[in-house]
């Protein structure tokens, strides 16, 4: 098939690339000129695994180009929109203008009979406003079918998914023929682009627009909830000297719990959890469902807060004086394997902690480039030893791989003092304290390991005699 996917960032490049891999030939249309030209040269803007090699892939076949003319559009069968719904900068819902924008311009090069389908997250009734843009093209199909990509594993999400969801106008019973079980129009058009995967037993889900609408929110807000339960749970056993680690695995073996989301540490952030639970929050508002607006409103809360915890600890493990002090923050983007500091954890306590007068220096695999044009009034440093070397205070705030194995030791002779707040709980900490190291973490028991000022001051002069 001749596809068109409208809108090239992070959902759109991926899925025209996963499309064209299938053998469809795709044309991706995006306004940005200079991302346009990177696409197009088989390089993808931002790091996603495994997606430079699908881009180049594509591009070798000739079944994958990118545009910034509509036009080029004009002759594919069934046309994607994957462009942007950000979370409002005047209020926590979403801003479809970018959508409604990308359809308006898509519409003069519509073939007849063509589908529209869109997959950008969007809140319930965006459908009912684009058939209200397409109202003069009674001929043009519109159907929508939700992303579920998590970024880092993007690709895999997209080869392999856990399941396809088809909203269509009037659900399941308007989807097919009721005498022969054919798929109608929309339905048709996506068992045609999809083919490869219902082939492999990829289950498919077919529903109205109002379910198809609803379901990544919901299950982005799930997600959050089972985070921000067990980061709220990580506070109880501060406070009482449980273990959050040990209790979790516990909670997780019962498998109407399950361990998945159930690792306490930082929180979350990036572009699709915070935006989505607070959009959910306004759409049931406007809905009149008040539970869920106080449910989503305390799961984000819980959520910020794990920020603000990090930062005190970070000044109780400095004696509650950082000012003056050299802290090292170990990572920058949002979750390990992206370059996106959208949201960031760990950029919002970095921002914390320079803002209450400690000097702060981060580093990070992939996202440095993006983190300094954003916050120019940090210190960053691309090698790990670099910004180790002088560091009175380590924090671990996103867990790359790298960081999970660094060597106690070894950083050890790095350091200016040996204390490191691992917010994120995915250290070894017996054997960095076997090493001399004060280990903290959230929700681990970790009031045991605070130090004073005065053994701060200690542990720093001989650490000194170490290295010298």
């Amino acid at each position: 098939m001749k596809i068109s996917v409208i809108g090239c960032g992070y959902l759109g490049a991926v899925h025209a690339a996963t499309l064209a891999s299938m053998g469809h030939t795709v044309v991706g249309i995006d306004v940005d000129a200079a991302k346009v030209g990177q696409l197009g040269r088989g390089q993808a803007p931002f790091f996603e695994p495994g997606l430079d090699e699908l881009l180049k892939d594509g591009h070798g076949t000739g079944r994958l180009t990118f545009s910034t003319d509509f036009a080029d559009a004009a002759n594919a069968q069934v046309h994607f929109l994957c462009v942007g719904t950000p979370q409002s900068k005047t209020s926590d819902g979403a801003d479809l203008s970018y959508l409604v924008s990308a359809t308006q311009a898509l519409l003069p090069h519509l073939a007849r009979g063509a589908v529209v389908v869109g997959k950008s997250t969007v809140p319930v009734g965006t459908v009912d406003m684009l058939q209200g843009v397409l109202a003069d093209r009674p001929d043009v199909q519109l159907g929508w079918n939700p992303e579920f990509l998590r970024q880092g594993t993007a690709v895999k999400d997209s080869l392999v998914p856990d399941r396809l969801v088809y909203g269509v106008a009037g659900g399941r019973a308007s989807a097919f023929n009721p005498r022969t079980g054919a798929p109608r129009a929309v339905a048709a058009a996506l068992d045609a682009v999809y083919e490869p995967l219902l082939n492999a037993g990829i289950p498919r889900l077919v529903c109205n627009f109002a379910t198809a609408e609803l379901i990544k929110s919901a299950a982005n807000a799930y997600l959050a909830t089972k985070v921000s339960f067990i980061n709220a749970i990580s506070e109880l056993c501060d406070a009482s000297g449980a273990d959050v680690a040990e209790l979790s695995e516990a909670m997780g073996m019962d498998p109407r719990i399950g361990s998945r989301y159930m690792h306490a540490g930082l929180g979350f952030g990036g572009g699709c959890l915070p935006k989505d639970i607070r959009s959910l929050r306004t759409q049931a508002a406007a809905l009149g469902v008040d539970p869920v607006n106080d449910w989503m409103g305390v799961v984000d809360s819980i959520n910020l807060r794990q920020r603000t915890r990090t930062v005190a600890r970070a000044a109780e493990l400095c004696g509650n004086k950082l000012s003056g002090r050299a802290v090292t923050i170990l990572g920058a983007s949002f979750k390990p394997e992206t370059d996106d500091i959208r949201d960031s954890p760990a950029l919002d306590v970095a921002v914390q902690l320079a803002a209450a007068g400690a000097h702060v220096t981060v580093t990070d695999p992939k996202a440095i480039n993006h983190a300094w044009l954003r916050f120019p009034q940090l210190r960053f440093e691309a090698s790990t030893v670099r910004a180790l070397e002088g560091a009175e205070l380590v924090l671990l705030l996103t867990e790359w791989d790298e960081y999970r194995r660094l060597s106690p030791a070894v950083v050890g002779g790095l350091v200016r003092r040996r204390a490191i707040l691992d917010a994120r709980n995915v250290l070894d900490a017996a054997a960095w304290q076997s090493d001399g190291w004060v280990v903290s973490g959230l929700g681990t028991n970790a009031a045991a390991d605070l130090v004073t000022a005065d053994q701060a001051d200690l542990a720093a002069g001989l650490t000194e005699k170490v290295r010298n």
